[in-house]
């Protein structure tokens, strides 16, 4: 009866840990979302979740083109007063993974602008952080 019971635990607990534990795509999700997430509420924390300190962001901001590394952008990003996210809509429009690398491709509908990005994430630790973001701007008049 013992050993019954401590099977029964044992098997209990590996059906938990796998119906706990989650996919690569949703892992990148989170991690795309603490991004979104970040920019709106300008939470710096959420920014440091997503993102690798090592990353880069390029593109152009009107006719300049743009290299940033992740710690200026980050600073930036994250001062002043959360955004409305009433204005604001971003959308993961496609993932896509190969082994410990991946690409998201996301579209933001902010005021006046739509931003196009394009994510390289890797998966470091087991934690997905985004690398490089390269993105095209769009107004909106």
């Amino acid at each position: 009866m013992k050993a019954t019971l401590i099977l029964i635990a044992f098997l209990s607990f590996g059906f938990f840990a796998c119906a706990q534990s989650k996919s690569d795509k949703e892992l990148i999700t989170e991690a795309v979302h603490n991004y979104f997430e970040g920019m709106i509420e300008r939470d710096r924390h959420k920014l440091d979740m997503a993102f690798d300190p090592n990353a880069r962001l390029i593109g152009y901001r009107g006719s300049v083109f743009t290299i940033t590394n992740y710690e200026d952008w980050a600073t930036g990003t994250s001062k002043g007063q959360a955004r409305d996210p009433e204005q604001y809509k971003n959308e993961i429009k496609q993932i896509e993974i190969k082994g410990y690398t991946a690409i998201a491709k996301t579209e933001l509908f902010w005021p006046g602008i739509y931003y196009f990005d394009f994510l390289t994430l890797i998966k470091i630790d087991k934690q997905w952080k985004i690398v490089h973001k390269t993105w095209y701007e769009e107004t909106v008049e």
